[in-house]
């Protein structure tokens, strides 16, 4: 199957954190992307939004730079594959779909991509969530 794949999900598989419905999903789509000979789809922003998080991360005593290296050394052996065009859609495509859905530029990013690419997109953000079904796209795996 492949997918875009949103950064909060991401991030659940090294914080470990939210609710057991948000693991969950997190879990789920993690299966997908390594079982089920998944291949995720991201924005050009991801790999910043990953470092981003895991600096912080790091920064709070939450992961040690070791656990954040093999976390970010397993990502790379993922079937993660970054968009080279997201910053050619950012000022278009993007922009416009953060204004009428009230998203940020970042979470625009992955809605845009996803429809580009006619691809289902997992996410555990509510309002990226909710823009994907107004826009009559597809969330991968169940509601979290």
């Amino acid at each position: 199957m492949r997918f875009v794949l949103d950064n909060s999900v991401t991030m659940r598989w090294l914080l470990h954190d939210g609710s057991p419905a948000r693991l969950a999903y997190a879990s789920q789509v993690l299966d997908v992307l390594t079982h089920e000979t998944g291949q995720a789809l991201v924005p050009g922003i991801w790999p910043l939004e990953v470092a981003n998080v895991v600096v912080k991360a790091q920064t709070k005593g939450l992961v040690s730079e070791a656990r954040a290296t093999a976390f970010i050394g397993l990502l790379q052996e993922m079937g993660i594959d970054v968009d080279a065009h997201t910053t050619d859609r950012a000022l278009g495509d993007t922009l416009q779909l953060a204004r009428r859905f009230k998203l940020s530029s970042y979470d625009a990013a992955y809605l845009e991509l996803a429809l580009r690419e006619g691809l289902p997109l997992a996410t555990l953000d509510a309002d990226l969530r909710s823009a994907m079904v107004q826009t009559g796209g597809v969330l991968v795996g169940a509601e979290a």
